[in-house]
């Protein structure tokens, strides 16, 4: 299986790949989106191979996501897609909103080899519903975690998080983009330098783990 096989892009590491970074989407955008781009891009020049991915139903330009085991598939294959193209022995896999939940639903899963887990904006529940909370996997996920949520995000805040991360029983860490939305914006800062401080923080988090 290559990258080709599962409609996957890989960006190569500036020098010796230090970790494979499989990242996938949010729900209303596929993988060649700003954010998607910026991020892969971003990594890649930090020394960490990246590979993005389409879901099924964006590959098919159907709006409304696939169910969660499809979604779940999808992103093995592109894991194991991704294993063979990169020669990095240190596997994380992450992404932005529902891409990153259903990171936390392969890590759960207990996929065997992975290094740990990277969330942008996890959605812990749709927005102007805190009751319809998407928590009960994160206490088995076995590998550690990271989350960066923004300090204003709708589909959940750091401090509503920070319950269903205590229940985890994974190392955790969750880092706070001040004044952030869902999409890690910041009014009255430039989007790149939000990302360049988010970079900064997922690849130190990457290098220690694993």
């Amino acid at each position: 299986m290559d990258l080709t096989s599962v409609g996957a892009i890989g960006y190569r590491a500036d020098g010796k790949a230090d970790a494979l970074l499989v990242l996938a989407h949010g729900a209303g955008a596929g993988q060649q989106h700003p954010f998607m781009t910026a991020m892969a891009k971003g990594f890649a020049a930090r020394g960490i191979d990246v590979v993005t991915f389409d879901f099924p139903y964006m590959r098919d330009r159907r709006k409304v996501p696939d169910r969660a085991p499809v979604l779940e598939e999808s992103f093995e294959g592109a894991i194991t897609a991704a294993r063979q193209w990169s020669p990095a022995t240190r596997v994380f896999i992450g992404g932005k909103s529902m891409g990153g939940r259903m990171a936390t639903h392969l890590g759960a899963a207990h996929v065997a080899g992975l290094s740990g887990v990277v969330v942008f904006g996890s959605p812990l529940h749709p927005p102007g519903k805190p009751d319809q909370l998407r928590v009960q996997h994160l206490p088995s996920i076995s590998v550690p975690v990271l989350i960066v949520q923004g300090e204003r995000d709708t589909f959940g805040t750091p401090l509503e998080l920070k319950p269903a991360l205590d229940s985890m029983t994974a190392p955790v860490e969750l880092h706070i983009v001040h004044k952030g939305d869902h999409s890690l914006a910041v009014a009255g800062r430039r989007r790149e330098e939000v990302l360049e401080d988010v970079l900064d923080v997922a690849t130190t988090w990457m290098r220690t783990h694993g």
